[in-house]
C-alpha cells in the first residue's frame, strides 16, 4: 500500500502536468538556428528533473512527447507528430528523457533541496548525454559528418545551456527553500 495520500498523489500529477506544459511553452520561446532551434525547453526539462526527481521528471517529459505525438503543436516552431519526433531534432527530444532523469538524481533522498554542486554535476551529465544523442541522431538523419553534426547541434548551444542550467538550479533552490516545490 502506498504511503501517499490521495491529495499528495494529485499534487504530484499536477506538477507533472505543469512541467510538461512549461516544456511546451519553452518550445515557443525559440530562436531558429540552423537545423536545431535555440529554445527554453532545456531549462524546463532540467527544472522538471530537479523538482520532481528522476522518475516523475522523466514522466513529465514523456507526457510532453506524447502530447506532440498525438498532434498537439508543442514542439519547436509549433510542430507536432511522429515525423517531427523522428526527424533531425528527434534525438534531442528523446534526450530530454535522459536529461530529466539525470537532473532528478541531484535530489537528495527525502529532500526537495538541490545543491549547486550536485545540480551542476547531474544536470551537466544529462546535458552532455542529450547533446551526444542529438548529434548522433542529427548525423544519421541528415547524413552529415561527425564534426559538422557536433558543430551544428551542440557547439552553438553550450553557452546558453550553461545559463539554463544555472537558472534551473536557482529556480529549484528558490522553490525548495520556500517549500513550494513538490516533496
Amino acid at each position: 500500500m502506498s504511503s501517499e495520500s490521495p491529495l499528495s498523489s494529485l499534487h504530484g500529477l499536477v506538477w507533472i502536468a505543469l512541467m510538461a506544459a512549461l516544456m511546451a511553452a519553452g518550445a515557443y520561446m525559440s530562436i531558429p538556428v540552423a537545423a536545431v532551434p535555440f529554445s527554453l525547453q532545456t531549462m524546463f526539462v532540467l527544472l522538471a528533473g530537479y523538482l520532481l526527481g528522476p522518475v516523475r521528471g522523466a514522466v513529465a517529459v514523456g507526457l510532453y512527447l506524447a502530447a506532440g505525438l498525438i498532434g498537439l503543436p508543442v514542439f519547436s516552431g509549433g510542430r507536432s507528430g511522429l515525423a517531427h519526433l523522428l526527424g533531425p531534432t528527434g534525438g534531442f527530444l528523446f534526450g530530454f528523457l535522459v536529461l530529466a532523469y539525470l537532473a532528478g538524481m541531484a535530489r537528495q533522498k527525502g529532500s526537495a533541496a538541490i545543491g549547486w554542486g550536485r545540480g551542476a554535476a547531474f544536470g551537466g551529465a544529462g546535458l552532455a548525454l542529450m547533446y551526444c544523442l542529438g548529434a548522433v541522431w542529427l548525423k544519421l538523419s541528415l547524413d552529415m559528418g561527425w564534426a559538422k553534426a557536433v558543430m551544428v547541434s551542440a557547439v552553438p548551444f553550450l553557452p546558453g545551456s550553461g545559463l539554463k542550467l544555472f537558472l534551473a538550479i536557482a529556480c529549484a533552490r528558490y522553490l525548495g527553500k520556500r517549500m513550494l516545490a513538490p516533496s
